[in-house]
């Protein structure tokens, strides 16, 4: 049986379901099909607190109201095949769907480090899938040792959680020298490891898992320096690779491995074929580079690009080059990143000038609940170019990095950061007479 349908949706996450109420603002007579593999799916952002802040891990359920709202059909199946000369998406079911347009957004697939064992009974990934999700879950509730693999976002997010649990030990291990080291420089990283041990985390940098050990199921594990570790449930969280088998099947190109190749309006080389989200390929912002950057931010920016641009180019709708904002939230305190690190500018071969201030997030400091913050900029020398900047402290740092995010976007210049018109409260933000932003800016200039 075919079912005939003008855009057709393929995946159901955030990319998916913005490109669907995208699509149906700009084409009201089309009829708009979303597919999706997992009945009940989560929000991906939200995973790490379905362990202990939430008080049920349904209330992080991804629901349709926002499709049915729009008039939009959903369709519960796997999309395995497609065929681009008839222009037919074929489920593992066999149901067929002949599409106009077609969207895909089938996301990524966990990382599997190769560790021996890791197929043992015990050891989980991180799926968006709200059925097994709660039942990792009730392992690690009633357990007394997890360790987690993975020192990104994913990971120390996990750690952080999961520590806040009555009497779970939790030990988390990373390869690298330092936390989030993709995104933050060195004296940003430290911020988050002393954040994760006054939670009492165990984190382990510089170290990799050698095997997974035990008898059908975890029960220790061994590191390269030959330490063992008894272990209960293990969480690997260490990120994902983009899904691309159905596509490359089908003949679309694919970015040196790195996610499906994409233009600037999001199309593949298949004009009638988009692709968005952690799927397709990232480009860098200033050096159009592939980069491992899977964020939802960046899959809704690219959703609405894709929704946009159908059947009509809208020149304004383009697709200028990740920025890879992140921001996090350990231990009550936010980490934000956005552009190059400086480490990352330096290897890229930028000359640069940096600059790092640090203060307090209300003013007067003294008001209750203000905490210290600290602030690193990254500029071109020869342009005075904003290339990145980093931030840490209270609550008001996710509001810093998105202004900074949109100055880098804008290639803002210190000079214009420097004579920032800001809005300023005392319980809100840092004193406009020294607020970081402002100040890091005059800083660089004095290098310069």
């Amino acid at each position: 049986m075919k079912t005939q349908v003008d855009i057709l949706v393929v995946g159901a996450g955030p990319a998916g379901m913005v490109s669907a109420v995208t699509a149906r603002k700009y084409y009201p007579e089309k009829r708009i099909v979303v597919m999706k593999s997992i009945e009940k799916g989560v929000i991906p952002c939200g995973i790490p607190y379905m362990f202990a802040s939430l008080k049920n891990p349904d209330e992080n359920r991804l629901g349709d109201a926002a499709l049915e709202k729009n008039g939009i059909d959903i369709v519960v199946g796997e999309a395995v095949k497609i065929d681009r000369g008839q222009k037919i998406v074929t489920t593992r079911d066999n149901r067929q769907f002949v599409y106009e347009k077609l969207i895909l957004a089938i996301g990524s697939i966990p990382v599997l480090p190769p560790i021996a064992g890791i197929d043992k009974e015990g050891v989980h990934t991180i799926r968006k899938d709200l059925v097994y999700l709660k039942k990792v879950i009730q392992k690690i509730n009633t357990a007394k040792n997890v360790l987690i693999i993975g020192g990104g976002f994913i990971g120390v997010e996990l750690a952080d959680e999961i520590s806040k649990i009555d009497g779970l030990k939790v030990v988390l291990v990373e390869m690298c020298d330092s936390l989030l080291p993709n995104s933050f420089d060195e004296e940003f990283s430290i911020f988050a490891r002393e954040a994760l041990e006054s939670q009492g985390v165990t984190v382990l940098t510089g170290s990799k898992i050698k095997e997974i050990m035990g008898v059908g199921r975890v029960e220790k594990v061994r590191l390269s320096d030959n330490r063992e570790i008894d272990v209960d449930e293990v969480v690997i969280g260490a990120g994902g690779i983009p899904n691309t088998k159905i596509a490359a099947d089908a003949g679309l190109d694919l970015a040196k491995g790195k996610g499906i190749w994409v233009d600037e309006y999001m199309r593949t080389i298949d004009n009638d074929v988009f692709a968005i989200g952690d799927c397709a390929v990232k480009k860098d912002f200033y050096t159009r580079k592939p980069v491992p950057v899977m964020l939802a931010s960046t899959a809704t920016a690219e959703a609405r690009i894709a929704g946009a641009n159908l059947y009509r180019l809208k020149v304004v709708r383009e697709n200028k080059g990740t920025i890879a904002i992140y921001s996090t939230y350990v231990n009550k305190m936010v980490l934000g990143s956005a552009g190059l690190t400086e480490n990352n500018a330096k290897k890229e071969g930028f000359e640069v000038v940096t600059s790092t201030v640090s203060g307090r997030d209300k003013h007067p400091g003294t008001l209750p609940g203000a905490k210290d913050i600290k602030l690193k900029l990254i500029f071109s020398k020869g342009s005075g170019i904003i290339l990145g900047g980093q931030v840490a402290g209270g609550i008001s740092c996710g509001e810093i990095i998105n202004l900074i995010g949109v100055a880098i976007q804008k290639r803002v210049s210190f000079v214009e950061l420097e004579t920032l018109q800001m809005a300023t409260h005392p319980y809100l933000t840092s004193a406009p007479t020294v607020y970081p932003v402002t100040i890091a800016a005059q800083n660089a200039f004095s290098k310069i």
